[in-house]
Formats: structure tokens, C-alpha cells, sequence
């Protein structure tokens, strides 16, 4: 089967204080290639009212995105948006996508592991010990990662992230942790976008 990475063009929303950029694919199959762009389009612009853009007209926002991974059928990116609303600074919040391109389905973190695999325990682990390692100082106490952990895949590693104030001060920034897929190969589930990148 030929697995050809999709084609992404940036789309952009200007009005007043808001300039944000956005992708969209381009593929083959009409129908989920609309799926998959109605679903970047809503999170978009989910995120610029989460932001607060249309509460208060103080708020200034600029957006952009990031592409993780292009290939083997799997596109995964990142959505990152910055408001300031006056204030000591202002609050990046990133938003991660990961789709099928063959189907048009978004993956939840819980749909890359076998059934039974215990993977918040066994991620939790490894996010616990790279924590210690880099010496980041926590919010309260480290109880590990939440079933719907925010992730993205990107050579080939699966990279778990925390929001700002979730997991650790402000100073910190937004705490990524990447973990190798052959690290946790024994738990990732053969048919997710985790089991594609092996090989």
C-alpha cells in the first residue's frame, strides 16, 4: 500500500487583534479530507474563544501550528495559540491532532495502546523518572499523567505534554516528555498510528 503524506497549506483568521494561522490537507478522498478539516477549523477556532478573544477586547491573539509527523497514513500536529490580555504575561495553550488520513479518525492517547495494557501506569512511570531526571520542579504532588494525556508523534517517539500551571510553574513553560516507541513497544497497539511508525 502506498503511503503518501498528505498535503498541508496554511489557511488564515484576521480581525482585529487576532491573526492566526491554521492547516488544512489536501487529499484525495473528498469526504475525509472535509472530516479532517472541519475538525482542525473547530478546534481553531475552540481555542480562540477558549483564550478569551471574544470576552474581553483587550485580548490580542496570534496563532500557528506545527506539523509532528507526515507519513505512513498518519498526520499528527500541534495547534498553538498566544493571548495576552494585559498582566505579567500572557498564556500559550497548545492543542494536539492526531488523524488517520486513509479514514479521517482522531486518536485519543488510550487508541494507541492493546486493550489491557495498563498504559497510564506504565507512561506515568516513565514521565515520573524523566521529571526526576530533569530536575522539574512540580505543582503540588506528581500523581501521573491522566487517561487523555495531551500527546503528539513525532520521530518515532510518542511525546506526552502538560498546559501551563498544570504540571509545573510558569518559568518552566510547557513541559513535553518524549518517550521512544521502543520503549513502550510491548503495549502499543499494532493497527494506531504509534504501531505504524516501526519499521
Amino acid at each position: 500500500m502506498v503511503t503518501l503524506p498528505a498535503t498541508v497549506y496554511s489557511q488564515q483568521i484576521v480581525k482585529k487583534k487576532l491573526n492566526v494561522y491554521y492547516p488544512a490537507v489536501h487529499l484525495t478522498n473528498p469526504a475525509v479530507q472535509h472530516s479532517i478539516n472541519s475538525k482542525i477549523l473547530q478546534r481553531t477556532n475552540e481555542l480562540i474563544r477558549q483564550q478569551g478573544y471574544e470576552e474581553n477586547p483587550d485580548t490580542e491573539e496570534m496563532g500557528y501550528y506545527e506539523l509532528k509527523t507526515n507519513e505512513r497514513n498518519v498526520l499528527s500536529l500541534t495547534l498553538v495559540n498566544f493571548a495576552y490580555s494585559g498582566g505579567a504575561h500572557g498564556l500559550t495553550v497548545v492543542v494536539p491532532l492526531t488523524f488517520n488520513v486513509l479514514t479521517g479518525k482522531t486518536y485519543q492517547l488510550k487508541d494507541l495502546f492493546k486493550k489491557d495494557s495498563n498504559y497510564v501506569s506504565v507512561l506515568s512511570k516513565i514521565v515520573g523518572a524523566q521529571i526526576k531526571e530533569r530536575d522539574i520542579m512540580v505543582l503540588g504532588e506528581y500523581k501521573g499523567i491522566k487517561p487523555d494525556q495531551d500527546f503528539y508523534i513525532a520521530d518515532k517517539s510518542l511525546v506526552l505534554f502538560y498546559q501551563l500551571y498544570d504540571l509545573a510553574p510558569y518559568a518552566y513553560g510547557i513541559p513535553y516528555f518524549p518517550i521512544s516507541i521502543y520503549a513502550i513497544q510491548d503495549i502499543i497497539a499494532d493497527e494506531s498510528p504509534l504501531g505504524q511508525m516501526f519499521g
